[in-house]
């Protein structure tokens, strides 16, 4: 095992250590091992093979053949290998995932915060279990399911089991600060976003396009008025896409995994957040959920075993709300954006998507105002 350990992880487990619950991470295993993400697999792959065997003592012995690792996703800020071992005297095949960040990820992600959440969550019967750490990653266990495309979360089973789940997510208590987040983060973001400068002049030159004068206004003034809804604050997902939901369509189980993003926010947030996911990253707006499929989803997060008895007036109010902080959805990811443009070396055009969601945010503003200005006057 690698002698020292991350600042994250060493707080992780002299927190998990002071009491004796089925949360606490004491005994979770820590590699100072890091890997090359730029590495090609099979350049990877021996790398890999000696973090499980330093991570994980029964395995230190056997032979490197035993062992087989194959990519099962990559997303736009992480890569998820699966590493399967046949361990010689069972006969059997044990499989985890090794979960490797995206370099420079920690301009966006707080992995403190990440570490401290998912051991509650993960006790709470949520995720992959953690199973060890490392220099610039996590173990956990393997999920056996298929993870989700955009057109899947608009299939009425599926939305009411993501309301479910979502639902019962937003009761994990995670210990610590209750404040939301959302401004914090995205205040965050602006900040570095506004300070960046790109060696491409064609990048730099469409940098120059975004007014971050107007941007900062417009955050502020979407702050102010999200506020007068007093919506609920829980323990938020904050990047449930379909990347992040996964189906056993045997056992009729979905999860909802990882957890970076996560903190305490607005419940509107999370659910607004999810329903401009139904877009995929092309932002193709036209898949937004209707109202009818909005109302199917907030009744089954609010009452997943009766529904139908939910009141029309609690569901409006949950829609409102949705409805305004679906724009703060497309600001926090348009902010991110930009941060990532600079910062990640993954093949994908973030500045382009900054305009994508900074340009449907305008289009909407106007309407959701309208909508939620009507609603606050109709019920004082």
């Amino acid at each position: 095992m690698g002698a020292a350990k991350n600042n994250n992880w060493a707080i992780l487990e002299a927190e998990g250590g002071r009491g004796n619950d089925d949360a606490s991470s004491s005994q979770i295993p820590y590699s100072s091992s890091v890997v090359d993400t730029s590495l090609p697999l099979p350049l990877m792959i021996p790398r890999i093979i000696e973090l499980c065997k330093d991570l994980f003592s029964n395995w230190r012995e056997l032979d490197d053949s035993l062992f087989s690792v194959e990519r099962v996703s990559g997303g736009i800020t992480n890569l998820l290998l699966k590493v399967s071992v046949k361990e010689e005297e069972e006969d059997k095949e044990s499989s985890i995932t090794v979960r490797l960040y995206g370099p420079n990820t920690d301009y966006v992600i707080n992995r403190q915060r990440e570490l401290q959440a998912i051991k509650y969550l993960s006790a709470a019967g949520f995720g992959a279990k953690l199973l060890g750490g490392f220099g610039n990653g996590m173990v956990q266990s393997f999920i056996k399911a298929r993870t989700l495309a955009p057109s899947d979360m608009r299939q009425p089973k599926i939305a009411a089991e993501v309301a479910k789940e979502l639902g019962k997510f937003h009761k994990v208590n995670i210990p610590g600060p209750k404040e939301p987040q959302l401004w914090v983060d995205i205040l965050k973001f602006f900040e570095k976003a506004s300070t960046l400068a790109f060696e491409e002049p064609d990048r730099q030159k469409l940098f120059d396009t975004i007014s971050f004068e107007e941007l900062y206004k417009e955050i502020i003034e979407l702050r102010e008025f999200t506020g007068l809804l007093n919506a609920p604050v829980v323990f938020a997902h904050n990047d449930l896409l379909s990347g992040n939901l996964m189906l056993n369509e045997d056992e009729e189980r979905l999860y909802l995994i990882d957890f970076e993003y996560g903190s305490y926010n607005y419940r509107g947030f999370d659910i607004g957040n999810h329903f401009n996911e139904y877009a995929g990253y092309d932002c193709d707006y036209t898949f937004y959920p209707t109202k009818e499929e909005q109302y199917h989803f907030i009744k089954h997060y609010l009452q997943p075993d009766k529904p139908d008895e939910v009141s029309v007036g609690e569901v409006e109010s949950v829609f409102i709300e949705t409805d305004a902080y679906k724009l703060a959805s497309h600001l926090y990811w348009a902010v991110w954006a930009i941060i990532q443009a600079r910062m990640s070396p993954i093949e994908f055009d973030y500045l382009g998507y900054f305009f994508l969601r900074y340009n449907e945010y305008k289009k909407q503003k106007p309407l959701t105002f309208s909508l939620v200005t009507s609603h606050l006057s109709a019920s004082v």
